[in-house]
């Protein structure tokens, strides 16, 4: 029975993205939109037509994996270092300044010290997802923005696991365990320097003995990412940044482009699923009393994010032009700002008002900021066909 419900789920989600994806490309509006419509009007706050989405999250938590897995197959451990480098004052500002404007948003409307802080920490990152599936391939568009683009999120990423350590160690009231909050960040680099030498005394002369056979290639690849994922969550970091450290570790292979190309229909499977779980799980019964503060929250955001992306870029001499775009490409909050709600709501941290103020801010933010990236910049799912680019 569990797994007719499933299926039908399945069949709901793809058959309702079908019709309304149609609907969007016919009237030229993003397809992000259209998922996460149809999460919210099917969902268990909607009209109850897929009432359980536990299983369906899971699920969709598969596409942020391979979509990092994919990030870093196109990313040059060299290059990648040197981006890292440039970008950690720009990363470290900027998650400060968001921080305090989070805080400050939430006190103003009354919210708890604790609830305040939670807030503002939710508001530091930016999407992942938007900010890489809005961003062209090409090479002559990826050298530059898409490095300076990936490296500020990958810094992002790295605060965004440091924060959710302190709030697991926070859980349940109990006190905080430094070792276990430290042991991650040492975990990192050892994992990394484990994955390159997996490469090239494992994967690598496998490739090349049986690279005839493109299922075994493909079956290789896929193992390698989710094996890696697993690895990182086993000591303490994020199944993306294990993904992540997975694809780079592959990149500078020559079959790294094969394998980039062949998993991206798998990733966009289930990147649908991720962008309708969004809309399913969010509570339309609670939009009376969150909208005032959500909607400020989300002002602030989509008109300050790009603002202070642009001043602290221009203090590394990155010019105006590339400055504003890096800035609207990144002027949303993030998917770590939705599992931030998610640990501190449960922890008892916060309380349900403040958990669905960050999960309205997130939602709106990720529509508001895929319409400026569409309108105005290249990207592969662009409205205008000028701006068109794979």
């Amino acid at each position: 029975m569990a797994e007719q419900s499933f299926v039908f789920s399945l069949f709901l989600i793809f058959t309702g993205a079908a019709a309304l994806a149609s609907v969007a490309l016919y009237t030229r509006q993003p397809l992000l939109v259209a998922y996460i419509v149809l999460g919210a009007l099917l969902g268990p706050y909607g009209f109850s037509l897929i009432s359980d989405t536990t299983l369906l999250q899971d699920t969709s938590h598969v596409g942020i994996i391979f979509l990092l897995f994919l990030l870093g197959l196109d990313m040059q451990p060299s290059h990648l270092i040197a981006m890292l480098k440039k970008a950690s004052s720009v990363a470290i500002g900027s998650s400060i300044a968001f921080f305090s404007l989070g805080f400050a948003i939430s006190w103003l409307f009354g919210l708890s010290t604790v609830e305040s802080i939670v807030i503002g920490l939710s508001m530091m990152f930016s999407s992942t997802i938007i900010g890489i599936k809005l961003l062209p391939t090409t090479v002559l568009h990826h050298r530059h923005i898409g490095e300076l683009v990936v490296g500020l999120l990958l810094l992002q990423d790295i605060i965004a696991i440091i924060v959710l350590i302190i709030l697991y160690a926070n859980q349940g009231n109990t006190d905080p365990d430094i070792i276990s909050m430290l042991s991650p960040l040492i975990a990192m680099p050892l994992l990394t320097y484990a994955a390159f030498k997996m490469i090239k005394y494992v994967i690598l002369p496998l490739i090349q003995r049986f690279d005839k056979f493109h299922e075994y290639i493909f079956l290789l690849a896929i193992g390698w990412c989710l094996g890696m994922a697993e690895g990182a969550q086993v000591v303490g970091l994020s199944a993306e940044m294990g993904a992540f450290i997975a694809g780079v570790s592959l990149a500078s292979s020559p079959i790294s482009q094969y394998i980039a190309t062949h998993l991206k229909p798998l990733r966009d499977f289930f990147l649908i699923l991720f962008f309708f779980s969004i809309g399913a799980s969010f509570d339309l019964g609670l939009v009376s009393e969150i909208a005032l503060p959500a909607i400020v929250m989300a002002l602030v955001v989509i008109s300050l994010k790009p603002v202070i992306f642009r001043f602290f870029l221009l203090r590394i001499n990155e010019q105006g032009s590339m400055a504003w775009e890096v800035g609207f490409r990144l002027g949303q909050t993030s998917e770590f700002s939705l599992l931030i709600a998610y640990v501190a709501a449960s922890s008892a941290m916060i309380g349900v008002n403040a958990s669905h103020i960050i999960q309205a801010t997130a939602i709106l933010t990720f529509l508001f900021s895929s319409y400026i990236v569409l309108l105005n910049y290249p990207s592969p799912i662009a409205i205008k066909d000028h701006l068109r680019r794979d």
